[in-house]
């Protein structure tokens, strides 16, 4: 069954978030704001939930932090101990301090890329993959607002759009998604 999208635009991020306020206060759902830079404090007034991102970053830390512990002791401790500087090679904890620096980078390098990578998986922006942005002007100047009639059953398709109308959007598109 397909369901119907109205597509707002406008020519001005806060009179967009004035928009949104006050269709959020009449009980109208906004699905998705496509915008060419991030408008602060859009999020919470359309309902979207705070990111896991910060958490998934400690993990890939932990992972990275582990991954360069136990290498650094196999290569240094275990598989070949080399004398660098007159430090003792048969104990990792005697070894501890110069290992730091590495474990630190390590660290960082597999929290960066792993965060870089679930942001590009979970939007659905990794190359290759279809563009979701209902209008190329997003990406310049413009601000989409995206109300599905599926999320918004409440109110007609008329009502929907005299309340748009009020917002001060510029332009209207509708569309059949499957």
């Amino acid at each position: 069954m397909a369901d119907k999208v109205i597509y707002a635009m406008y020519d001005d991020d806060d009179v967009l978030k004035d928009g949104a306020k006050k269709l959020v206060s009449k009980g109208v759902k906004v699905a998705e704001v496509f915008s060419p830079f991030p408008i602060h404090g859009i999020d919470p007034i359309i309902g979207v939930k705070n990111t896991r991102l910060g958490i998934m970053a400690f993990l890939y830390g932990l992972t990275g932090l582990t991954l360069a512990t136990i290498g650094m002791r196999y290569f240094m401790i275990v598989d070949w101990p080399m004398n660098i500087g007159g430090k003792p090679n048969f104990s990792y904890m005697e070894n501890i301090l110069s290992f730091i620096p590495i474990t630190f980078e390590f660290t960082v390098l597999c929290a960066a890329h792993g965060m870089a990578v679930t942001y590009l998986l979970v939007n659905k922006t990794l190359p290759g993959m279809p563009a979701q942005n209902p209008d190329p002007r997003t990406t310049d100047d413009k601000f989409v607002m995206e109300f599905r009639m599926s999320e918004n059953s409440s109110f007609s398709e008329n009502e929907l759009e005299e309340m748009l109308k009020e917002t001060g959007m510029i332009e209207m598109d509708q569309k059949e998604v499957h």
